[in-house]
This record gives structure tokens, C-alpha cells and sequence, in this order.
């Protein structure tokens, strides 16, 4: 029989992720379980029900009949469908649910429809909306961008990937002799050149206002500026990340079937989205999963500011931790 709270010699630490985000295999667990495609279609009742009971029982108020694995699935939800550090219920696209459904259509026909200037302009459109939505709704703190700052690095990113993906077609069409597969892989350099455009340019603000650092127990310690310097390198490298399986490995494997007796040309966009989606549902948890999303930093780094704040306080701690984003 499962466990209930009523008989648990301690209860469980629903502050904390259930897995050890101390390791990469607990990282790994964690995302595994919040970018679940399957959390898109709980209903917006099953959501609430999550959030009252994980609120309450932060507050010491739960069903003592309830078992740990029921409070350990509303935590799942919870975590899947609401900002964790303003507490707001995301955007439906904006979840990590949603990346792997999302990406495996846009990318796919990214893949398959490379070629013409109007198919590369409408996709790439695409792609970029979606990762605004993504970029604006995972990130850290409590700052809201202005719709300037918005429209801004909406207009950058795209400006940026169009950029990149025309001329590298430009590039490879004057190469006579360039291996097909290079223009299969265009898509990718153009998406890694705009994800290092669009977060940090989605989320300029909290290098002017800073994002919260607390210590080990929660407790916010202030503002730090420095800390993103930090997060967001590590949140783009996540995305380009998860852009390599399905973008670099998932031409090259289409590329080889292509070459088969069996194949069609029809079949090139239904195939590619399906090897999209099933790199997809690996590589964006275990790319999550890379870096803790509640990262420390040593007080010593943080700005001179912030750090005689910190150290006048009574028993300082050397080390602070920030929510770096997703």
C-alpha cells in the first residue's frame, strides 16, 4: 500500500524538486517529468487543485490521508505549469510541456522546406515567435519586459535568423560542389545564431535590475546584476543544446534514408518532423537538465554592492543561489 502523510516518520520537502538537482541524473529525472508533453492536457481545475495543494502544504495544511505520491504529483504539475519564481500560471506555449509538440512541427518543416525564400521566411517567422513566447515567459525573477524591449528582440532574433539562413543558402548555392547535406544543416547555424540574440535580448532587464539570490534556506539576500552574467550563457547554450540532435543528426540520418529504393519525396516532411519529435522528447529535458536551474554563485563574485549588504548581515553566507531560467 502507498505510503500517506499521516504515516511518514518526516515529511516530504516539496520546497526542493524530488530528485537531487545536485546531479545531473536528478536534473535529469526532474525535467524529464516536468517537460512531459502529457502535462499540456490537464485541465485548468487539475492545475489549480496542484497549486492549492502544494500552497497549502508549504503552509502546514494537507489531507493527512493523502499519499506521497499524490503530493509529489501536484508538485509535478505545479512545477510544470507555474513560474517559479512569481508563482503566475505560464502560458500554455511557454511551458517546457510544450517544447518538444511545438519544436517537432516548426522544425520539421524548418528541415524539409529549406530551399525556396518564401518557406524559409515564414518558417523561420515562426520559429522565433514561438521562442519569444518561450524566452519571455521562462524567464528569471520577477522583471517584466516592456513591449518595446519585446518587440525589440522579437524583431532582432528574427532579423538575425533570416539573416543567417539566407546568406548561408547564398553562400552554398555559389559552391557548386558543397555536399548536400550543408544546406540540410542551415537551419541550425541560423537557430543558434538567434537564441544568442533573442534571451539575452528578451531578458535585458535583469542586467540592469538584477535578478533575487537567496541563501540555502530561501531567504532573499537582494538584487544581483552579476548573476545573469551567468545564467544566461548557460541558458542559451541549453537551447542550442537541444537543437543538435534533431538539427544536426536528424538531416544527416533523412539525408541517408533519402538515398534509399523505398523513398519518396512526399515522405521527407512527415519523416522529418517524427525523428524531430522522438530527439526531441530526450533532448530537451537532458539539455534542462545540463545546468541546476536554482545555480549558485559565491558571494565574492557578486557586485561590492550587493556583497557588503550580504556580509553585514548576522552569520553571512558565502554562497547564494539565483533561478537562472529555462
Amino acid at each position: 500500500m502507498t505510503l500517506t502523510l499521516s504515516k511518514c516518520e518526516k515529511l516530504p520537502d516539496i520546497s526542493k524538486p524530488r530528485w537531487d538537482q545536485n546531479t545531473f541524473q536528478g536534473r535529469m529525472y526532474h525535467f524529464f517529468s516536468t517537460a512531459n508533453c502529457l502535462n499540456l492536457f490537464v485541465s485548468n481545475s487539475k492545475l489549480e487543485k496542484a497549486r492549492t495543494i502544494v500552497l497549502e502544504y508549504q503552509q502546514g495544511n494537507y489531507d493527512p490521508n493523502m499519499t506521497v505520491e499524490e503530493l509529489w504529483k501536484a508538485k509535478t504539475l505545479y512545477d510544470s505549469a507555474f513560474h517559479p519564481d512569481t508563482g503566475e500560471k505560464m502560458f500554455i506555449l511557454g511551458r517546457m510541456s510544450a517544447q518538444v509538440p511545438c519544436n517537432m512541427l516548426i522544425t520539421g518543416g524548418m528541415l524539409t522546406f529549406y530551399q525556396k525564400l518564401p518557406h524559409v521566411i515564414f518558417f523561420h517567422w515562426i520559429n522565433q515567435s514561438f521562442n519569444a513566447i518561450v524566452n519571455y515567459t521562462n524567464r528569471s525573477g520577477t522583471h517584466k519586459s516592456d513591449d518595446r524591449t519585446l518587440f525589440l528582440s522579437y524583431c532582432g532574433a528574427t532579423t538575425g535568423a533570416l539573416s543567417c539562413a539566407l546568406s548561408f543558402n547564398f553562400l552554398l548555392k555559389k559552391w557548386k560542389t558543397a555536399p548536400p547535406i550543408l544546406a540540410r544543416l542551415v537551419p541550425f547555424a541560423a537557430i543558434a545564431f538567434a537564441n544568442a540574440i533573442n534571451i539575452p535580448m528578451m531578458r535585458n532587464k535583469e542586467f540592469t535590475n538584477g535578478i533575487p539570490v537567496e541563501d540555502a534556506d530561501g531567504r532573499t539576500m537582494g538584487f544581483s546584476t552579476v548573476a545573469p552574467e551567468y545564467a544566461i550563457p548557460q541558458v542559451v547554450l541549453s537551447r542550442v543544446g537541444m537543437a543538435v540532435p534533431n538539427m544536426v543528426l536528424g538531416p544527416m540520418i533523412l539525408d541517408q534514408i533519402s538515398k534509399t529504393t523505398w523513398y519518396a519525396p512526399s515522405m521527407a516532411a512527415p519523416l522529418q518532423t517524427l525523428i524531430c519529435g522522438f530527439m526531441l522528447a530526450f533532448s530537451t529535458p537532458i539539455c534542462c537538465a545540463l545546468f541546476p536551474q536554482k545555480s549558485s554563485i559565491q558571494v565574492e563574485q557578486l557586485e561590492l554592492s550587493l556583497q557588503d549588504h550580504i556580509n553585514k548581515l548576522p552569520n553571512p553566507p558565502k554562497v547564494v543561489y539565483y533561478n537562472k531560467g529555462l
